[in-house]
C-alpha cells in the first residue's frame, strides 16, 4: 500500500498540497486527475522521496518515506519504476543503455543479465530488440513513451508511477499506451499510480479516481463512481469545461 496522510506541501508562499489525503491499495492503479497546477505531479514525487512534506506523512509497505536514510530510500526506489512525462530518455546514449541505466546504478547483475532485462522489457512493451541500438531521436513519440515504461519495467519494481503517460500522443498511439499499461498490471502485478488529463485514459486504466482540487482529493471511487458523480467541480473536469479561476495560481 502506498498512504499520503495530510501532505501539506508549499513552494514559498504557494501552498501545493492542503492536506493530502490518498489510499493506494496493493494492485490496483489509482488515476490521479485534476486541473493543471493543483499539485498531481508534486504529490506523486513525495513517493521516490524527490520531495518531502512540510507536514503529513508518505507511506510506502508501512514505512514512512521521509524517515528513510539515503541508503534505505535508493533501496525504496529500486521497488518503484517512474515513467516521466516526457520519457526523459538521454539523447547521447541508444536505447539499450537507457534501458539498462536503472539496472546498472542497482548493481549486482552481470552484463548478460543486464543485456537479458533489456531485451524481455522491450519486448513487454512490443518493441523488438534491435531497437535497442537506435538513438531517441531516431524514434516516434510513442516509441520514446515506450522506452521510457521499458526503463521502468527492466527493473521488476512492485510499483509503476506514470506521469501524464499519454501526453501529445494522438489517439490511436494513446490507446496503444493505455494497453500497455493494462498489461503491466496484469502480467507484473505492479501497482500503478497514474497522473493525467486524459478521461478516456482515466477511464481505460483506472480501478479507482481520485480528483485533485485545491491541494486535497475532492472525491476518489471507482470508475463507474466517477463518471456519474454530481460533484459540480468534477463534472466540471470531466466534461472539460473551464477551469476555475482560482486554480491557476497552484504550481503543477
Amino acid at each position: 500500500m502506498i498512504r499520503f496522510d495530510n501532505v501539506h506541501k508549499a513552494f514559498g508562499t504557494n501552498e501545493v498540497l492542503r492536506g493530502f489525503t490518498l489510499d493506494v491499495n496493493e494492485g490496483e492503479t489509482m488515476v490521479i486527475i485534476g486541473f493543471s497546477g493543483t499539485g498531481k505531479s508534486v504529490a506523486i514525487k513525495h513517493i521516490v522521496g524527490l520531495l518531502e512534506p512540510d507536514e503529513g506523512t508518505v507511506h510506502v509497505d508501512g514505512v514512512d518515506v521521509g524517515t528513510l536514510s539515503r541508503r534505505e530510500l535508493y533501496a525504496l526506489r529500486a521497488k518503484i519504476g517512474y515513467v516521466f512525462q516526457f520519457a526523459a530518455l538521454f539523447d547521447s546514449l541508444n536505447v539499450a543503455e537507457n534501458v539498462a541505466m536503472g539496472l546498472r546504478k542497482q548493481g549486482g547483475l552481470s552484463t548478460k543479465e543486464i543485456d537479458e532485462r533489456v531485451r524481455e522489457a522491450l519486448e513487454l512493451v512490443d518493441l523488438d530488440p534491435s531497437v535497442g541500438e537506435k538513438l531517441p531521436s531516431e524514434l516516434s513519440g510513442g516509441m520514446r513513451k515506450r522506452v521510457g515504461i521499458a526503463r521502468a519495467i527492466a527493473l521488476r519494481p512492485k510499483y509503476l508511477l506514470y506521469d501524464e503517460p499519454t501526453t501529445g500522443l494522438d489517439p490511436v498511439t494513446s490507446a496503444i499506451i493505455d494497453d500497455l499499461m493494462l498489461r503491466m498490471q496484469r502480467q507484473l502485478g505492479v501497482t500503478g499510480i497514474v497522473i493525467t488529463h486524459d478521461m478516456r485514459s482515466a477511464y481505460t486504466v483506472g480501478t479507482r479516481i481520485a480528483m485533485l482540487y485545491e491541494g486535497r482529493v475532492r472525491q476518489v471511487g471507482t470508475v463507474d463512481e466517477i463518471k456519474h458523480s454530481t460533484d459540480p467541480i468534477v463534472r466540471q473536469f470531466i466534461e472539460g469545461r473551464a477551469e476555475p479561476a482560482e486554480v491557476g495560481s497552484l504550481s503543477a
